[in-house]
């Protein structure tokens, strides 16, 4: 086959499954258009239906290149289904922010589009204007967003797949997830979807009798509850009012939302086998292990810190507020219990760095966490150890080192490498927003702070991260987003696949 043909036949692969992926994922603006019907907001309506049509045509056209090479049943490669994966995510940023656009709640289609890659990679900060009086169909699709990009939009879509392709999987994991909780990839998509739909029920109801209890209306309660539990449990932090969970001024409803955020931050791998009868994994696992120690370390840090610049004089209050923020930063949540500029000057420095350090850790891998992944620091903890005994033990002792993720694997040296290098990677970007914020005009803590919590699609902000912000750090920011929630790889293969065709096309004309 001619190197045109094969090159024609990757495009076509990709854009089939891109169109696919783009077309399951907008179908979804169905629900907020019946929302704003439900409450006849006739612009909002109008605003979904033009989107839903423009998203429509553009996945039906990239299907429509793309099924020759559906039909001619070439094998999809590693190399397809990472750059599925991370091409798709883009295209669906712009597509998904056009109905911010035409609402009026955004100052211009980058704003938009920064809101929307917020809420795929449940990062959570916004841009959004007038956040406390969105239509009830805008706010419906932010959080319905949300609670997609915590799941996966490559997992939904497998999950709706008629017959699973033998190259499934290589566009799974593309999108930072290789859990298997069956033997194939649909099924497991769809257990994924089991899992949280179960949570959505629970966890809304809860919050919703708490809503009314604490005096909301019940319509309202609702509404709340559903919105509070997709931003928990995706780890996402977006909420409808702009104090976040302030606006509720309720301990019980923090609790619940921190209950839910903390089970959203592990793996589902875990959830999975705890469902099925292995309670044991709770405290064998890895993740979990490394979890608890981190923010059992952190919260105590914190409070004794706090504690001695004496931050807080309501003990109580103190306590609930450090706990929450510490919490919601290390499972990459970003519900604030504070308002942001209150972390500059209530917190201090070390108080901020010991946030940033739970930011940069984050949840669970294959969880609806950011971060560099509790189960990475567990990883590259045991290596470090395991190094220090060999070192200190016989030549001839040749024992061998494991940790338990789900099951027993050997600790090797490819899994601590490839294990450091992403935290190398997510440390890289970090320093790049850090430096960035610094150079225009931002405290070095300041900078630090919203660079991590970017980074590690967490939400907190310290109050940089406002619409009058430098374009430079809004498109850095949404790389940095991007980046974080695929883990670096998928984007990178997108990347080294477009400057790859530039290469070779540039050296055939030189040829001819």
């Amino acid at each position: 086959m001619s190197s045109i043909k094969i090159k024609n036949q990757n495009m076509g692969i990709i854009s089939y499954y891109t169109g696919f992926i783009i077309l399951i994922v907008t179908t979804l603006m169905i629900i907020p258009i019946l929302t704003s019907l439900l409450f006849r907001e006739w612009n909002p309506l109008l605003d979904f239906i033009i989107s839903m049509s423009i998203s429509t045509i553009t996945g039906l056209a990239l299907m429509l290149y793309g099924i020759k090479a559906k039909k001619s049943k070439s094998n999809i490669q590693w190399k397809h289904g990472f750059v599925v994966a991370s091409l798709s995510w883009i295209l669906l940023a712009v597509l998904c922010a056009i109905p911010y656009r035409l609402s009026g709640n955004t100052l211009s289609l980058l704003d938009a589009v920064f809101d929307v890659m917020s809420g795929f990679t449940t990062t959570g900060v916004v841009l959004t204007q007038d956040l406390d009086h969105l239509s009830n169909g805008l706010n419906m699709w932010r959080h319905l967003l949300t609670f997609i990009g915590g799941q996966g939009m490559i997992v939904l879509a497998l999950s709706l797949l008629v017959k699973e392709t033998g190259g499934a999987y290589k566009i799974y994991a593309g999108e930072g997830k290789d859990v298997e909780l069956v033997p194939n990839v649909k099924g497991t998509a769809r257990q994924i979807w089991k899992i949280s739909m179960v949570y959505l029920i629970i966890g809304t109801a809860a919050l919703w009798i708490n809503g009314i209890i604490i005096g909301l209306r019940p319509s309202s309660a609702f509404l709340h509850a559903l919105y509070i539990f997709e931003s928990s449990w995706s780890t996402g932090g977006f909420a409808p009012t702009t104090q976040n969970i302030m606006y509720y001024h309720s301990a019980s409803y923090e609790t619940i939302a921190m209950v839910i955020f903390i089970l959203g931050s592990l793996n589902f791998g875990l959830h999975y086998a705890i469902w099925h009868g292995n309670s044991r994994e709770i405290y064998k696992n890895i993740e979990t292990q490394s979890f608890f120690a981190t923010s059992f370390t952190a919260s105590m840090i914190a409070l004794l810190w706090l504690s001695k610049i004496d931050a807080y004089s309501d003990a109580v209050m103190g306590l609930r507020r450090i706990i929450f923020n510490i919490l919601s930063a290390h499972t990459t949540t970003g519900f604030g219990s504070v308002y942001a500029r209150q972390f500059a000057l209530e917190w201090g420095d070390f108080g901020i760095m010991i946030l940033i350090i739970a930011m940069l850790i984050g949840g669970s891998a294959c969880s609806t966490a950011g971060g560099f992944k509790g189960l990475r620091v567990g990883i590259v903890f045991k290596g470090l150890i395991m190094d220090v005994k060999k070192i200190l033990s016989s030549e001839r002792n040749m024992r061998l080192y494991k940790f338990h993720h789900i099951k027993d694997y050997i600790l090797e040296d490819g899994a601590i490498k490839s294990s450091a290098i992403i935290i190398c990677c997510y440390m890289f970007t970090f320093a790049a927003g850090t430096m960035l914020g610094t150079y225009y005009g931002y405290p070095l803590s300041e900078s630090a702070f919203e660079s991590a919590s970017i980074t590690g699609n967490v939400g907190l902000s310290i109050g940089i991260t406002a619409a009058s912000m430098p374009a430079v750090m809004k498109v850095y920011y949404i790389v940095a987003m991007y980046l974080g929630r695929l883990e670096f790889i998928s984007a990178f293969a997108l990347i080294g696949y477009i400057f790859g065709g530039i290469r070779k096309t540039c050296l055939s004309k030189l040829k001819h």
